[in-house]
């Protein structure tokens, strides 16, 4: 039997994802909302987790999301976020409104059923039973009752006023993925992956029948507003109707080619809505059951549809990261809301720290304002989940690697694809630039590392010797070494030449994760044997081992000062180390799934975690030497000189009133920065005057504009280039204003 999505998720990710290491906000970055229900220590959330379900409030002004993070409340008239309730300690799967409209339900991965105040927000119970996942919650039309239905697998009833469990239905030999109430409130359905539905006295417990008759597990079940019908939907991709008095089946409807994953009735009981993983919702006369049309438009399965309390309108949601609202008569498409992604598998800072990017299960790059946390932009083009992104030491180009089985370079300012390295047989995990922003190398499920040329894409070499997939691959800060980690539990030290070193042998499961520290002395790295160990580059020989994780651990980085060390693992956990004493300073709590990605801004100023419950968190820190800045130049200095002179992306961007633009200085010169319209008329000159060769990053010594023009008047709202000019260089930017 295949196993049902909700399991698969797991399953398939957790045999082929976890080895290295679907959702509704309008279309504007403005809305992203990063600052809401922050766990402790983080300063902004980038992403706002998975869907899972959509369920309307009974007067039709509340919609509510069940994402990987908690629980989103949407506005129906504006669509604008309420609030976002948290506390779930793993991905929220279902989601219900008590009839009154008073109280929401939910369940999650953590076992637990939560009620919450639907106007406040506020966490009210927990109800704790389920030995396994949650997968289904739903009142009883008295709201007196809410019933709960578990990977355990059981169905249990719980009284809506005090918390405490009423009753344990058991009878299914597998998952519960759904439950219902018959509206009269006597009938309770349920369907499971073991391919039945039963039908259960609500009153007594007692199992009334069983239906079969699917071949697959059973996804969704509901009943016409006339308790006269039993519709349900399977992995088999078909819709089933049965007579719930009786236990008959009275119709099968077939036409998705994909999984029926939602179905619902429409409050008249005139309409039937089938939701689908063959990407389509299709709508049905629930009495004769002729097929009335077909709704296109997501790109991925449709995993949840409800029709809002008026029967107006039909909300679906999909794994491509949308809700999408539809007219109920028309099957018109009213508007599209999004901003959900999918699982987070990487972040990195550029290197002025101003911008971070991340890449997901999605196939996508988005870029990130790392002050506002407001989406700048996201960068396409992968067919295969994003393992892998990294910025060049001068921040003009991203490398990202991906199941793709390739490379991709991007323009880190304008987004646009410059290049694709095509060389390995598998997919790509980790991509990594030398210190002089010449060489890429790149680890894959081939079992090699690539070296690349980065200014013609050109591949120079091939390291041969792991026996497994290389997971992640490191430059030391000298460029002279090269580290890689993979699943056949060891590290390679190597001459980027190809030349091999030293192997590192003690980790007891793969590698997932390597990291220099800033001096180049230490290596750190990061395994599925729950450890972090620490090495001596020089001899090999490992200094010591960091325990604390539950679980594996995917990342590790250092903080640019090389004080501390931040690891990131399978236990939904960011743990912080002394780089010296390997004591546990301090863990970071907040993500509902698994960490892949950590890493620290240059100016040690913040800490960024990427998840697998779709979103990144901000969180504050501040270097316990204070030698962020001395490091950020030792990056970009070769033997201590500056290696190019370099025009830097403004901060902060978008702006009003005022910005500052980063520069940076081979030699001494005279620099003049002149600021530019749309149309190339010129706003504003700013004489900067005769410079020394350096680094120029910070609000003190960056150019500042204060967003007036030559005249003395304030620029108005639009895009506007500035150009630095020093005589033997010229380059351009793009920055935005607004008012």
């Amino acid at each position: 039997m295949i196993i049902p999505i909700k399991k698969a998720m797991i399953f398939k990710l957790s045999l082929f994802f976890f080895f290295v290491s679907a959702m509704c906000v309008p279309h504007s970055d403005a809305q992203d909302s990063p600052q809401w229900g922050l766990p402790e220590g983080a300063k902004a959330r980038l992403g706002k987790g998975v869907l899972n379900e959509i369920q309307y409030s009974p007067d039709g002004t509340r919609l509510a999301v069940a994402s990987g993070i908690g629980i989103w409340l949407y506005d129906t008239a504006t669509h604008q976020e309420a609030a976002l309730l948290t506390g779930h300690t793993g991905r929220v799967w279902s989601v219900a409104f008590s009839p009154d409209g008073r109280t929401i339900a939910s369940g999650s991965w953590d076992r637990t059923v939560r009620l919450w105040d639907a106007e406040s927000g506020e966490h009210l119970r927990t109800l704790s039973r389920h030995t396994g996942w949650v997968y289904s919650v739903v009142f009883s039309p008295d709201g007196r009752t809410i019933v709960s239905g578990g990977d355990d697998p059981t169905i249990r009833l719980w009284d809506a006023d005090t918390g405490e469990q009423v009753r344990t239905f058991k009878g299914h030999r597998s998952g519960v993925n759904c439950v219902a109430f018959s509206p009269d409130g006597q009938t309770l359905a349920s369907g499971s992956e073991d391919d039945t539905i039963r039908l259960w006295d609500a009153n007594t417990g007692k199992q009334k029948r069983t239906l079969k008759g699917h071949n697959n597990a059973v996804w969704s079940v509901a009943f016409s507003p006339d308790g006269q019908i039993l519709a349900s939907g399977s992995w088999d991709k078909t819709m089933r109707l049965w007579d719930p008095n009786t236990g008959s089946p009275m119709r099968r409807r077939t036409g998705h080619t994909g999984t029926v994953r939602s179905v619902a009735f429409s409050p008249n009981g005139r309409t039937l809505a089938s939701g689908s993983g063959d990407d389509t919702i299709r709508l049905w006369d629930a009495n004769t059951v002729e097929h009335l049309q077909t709704l296109n438009g997501h790109s991925s399965g449709v995993n949840s549809i409800a029709f809002s309390p008026d029967g107006l309108t039909l909300a679906s949601g999909s794994w491509d990261e949308t809700i999408r609202l539809w007219d109920a008569n028309t099957g018109k498409h009213l508007r599209t809301l999004t901003g959900y992604k999918r699982e987070v598998y990487s972040v990195g800072f550029s290197p002025d720290g101003l911008t971070l990017a991340s890449g997901s299960l999605d196939y996508t790059i988005h870029l990130w304002d790392a002050n506002t946390g407001r989406r700048q932009q996201t960068l396409t083009g992968h067919t295969g989940s994003v393992w892998s992104v990294t910025f060049s030491p001068d921040g003009d180009t991203i490398a990202s690697g991906s199941g793709d089985n390739t490379i991709r370079l991007w323009d880190a300012n304008t987004g646009k694809h410059l290049r694709t390295l095509v060389e390995h047989g598998g997919w790509v995990w980790s991509v990594a630039y030398s210190p002089d922003g010449d060489t890429i190398a790149s680890g894959s499920a081939d079992d090699t590392i690539h070296l690349w040329n980065t200014r013609w894409g050109k591949h120079l070499r091939t390291l041969i010797g792991h026996r497994h997939w290389v997971y992640s691959v490191a430059f030391s800060p000298d460029g002279r070494t090269l580290a890689s980690g993979s699943w056949d539990k060891t590290i390679w030290l190597w001459k980027p030449g190809g030349k091999h070193l030293l192997t590192l042998e003690g980790h007891k499961n793969q590698v997932n994760s390597v990291a220099f520290s800033p001096d180049g002395h230490t290596l750190a790295s990061g395994s599925w044997d729950s450890t972090v160990r620490l090495w001596n580059v020089d001899t090999g020989k490992r200094r010591r081992t960091l325990n604390g994780h539950a679980f594996g651990v995917y990342s590790v980085a250092f903080s640019p000062d090389g004080s501390t060390i931040a690891s990131g693992g399978h236990d939904t956990t960011v743990r912080l180390w002394d780089a010296h004493t390997g004591e546990l300073l301090r863990t970071l709590n907040g993500h509902t799934d698994e960490v892949r990605s950590v890493a620290f801004s240059t100016d040690c100023s913040t800490i960024a975690s990427g998840s697998r419950d779709g979103t990144v968190l901000l969180w504050d820190f501040a270097c316990p030497t204070k030698l962020a800045v001395k490091t950020l130049e030792r990056r970009l200095t070769t033997l201590g000189d500056i290696k190019r002179t370099a025009l830097l992306q403004n901060f902060p961007n978008p702006f009003n009133p005022e910005t500052w633009i980063p520069y940076q200085l081979a030699n001494d010169t005279y620099v003049t920065l002149s600021i530019y319209d749309q149309s190339g008329h010129i706003v504003r000159t700013l004489d900067i005057g005769h410079q020394v060769s350096g680094v120029y990053r910070d609000k003190a010594s960056a150019a500042y504009w204060d967003g007036f023009n030559q005249t003395g008047e304030p620029v108005t709202s639009g895009t506007y280039y500035f150009q630095l000019d020093t005589g033997e260089y010229t380059a351009l930017r793009r920055m935005v204003v607004v008012r």
